[in-house]
Parts: structure tokens; C-alpha cells; sequence
């Protein structure tokens, strides 16, 4: 059992970055990004699953490319 709650964790911690993410660009809160993707699953049947994945891979190689340093000695 303690696997499947740390799984859990895992899932809750990475997964609900992109949403607040997305959240923080768009200067809304990220429930209502949450359940807009929760909605669109279940209207779509798994197009908005795939779109989230989508974004949570495209935000991971622009973090990989740009990095934000904090000065010029950062180099």
C-alpha cells in the first residue's frame, strides 16, 4: 500500500505543476485549469489527457533550453 500512496504523490506533486503553470500565464487559478482538463477528458473521451500531456512535455524541453540565471556570473 505504501507503494501506490508514494505512486500517488508522485503523480499529485509533477501533475499539478503544468496546471499551475499554465495557471500563472493565463493569471487565472489553477482549480479551474484542473477541471477544464477534467471536463474535457471526460467530454472528448481522452483528447484533453493527450493535450495535458502534450503541454506537460513541451514545458519540460523549454525548461531544458531556457534557463533563467540570476546574474551574469551565472555563466
Amino acid at each position: 500500500m505504501s507503494f501506490f500512496y508514494n505512486l500517488l504523490y508522485y503523480f499529485q506533486k509533477r501533475g499539478f505543476e503544468v496546471c499551475r503553470r499554465i495557471a500563472e500565464r493565463m493569471g487565472i487559478r489553477a482549480r479551474v485549469v484542473r477541471i477544464t482538463f477534467i471536463y474535457l477528458t471526460f467530454a472528448t473521451l481522452g483528447f484533453g489527457f493527450a493535450l495535458y500531456l502534450f503541454i506537460a512535455f513541451w514545458l519540460k524541453i523549454k525548461d531544458l533550453i531556457y534557463t533563467k540565471r540570476t546574474s551574469v556570473f551565472d555563466l
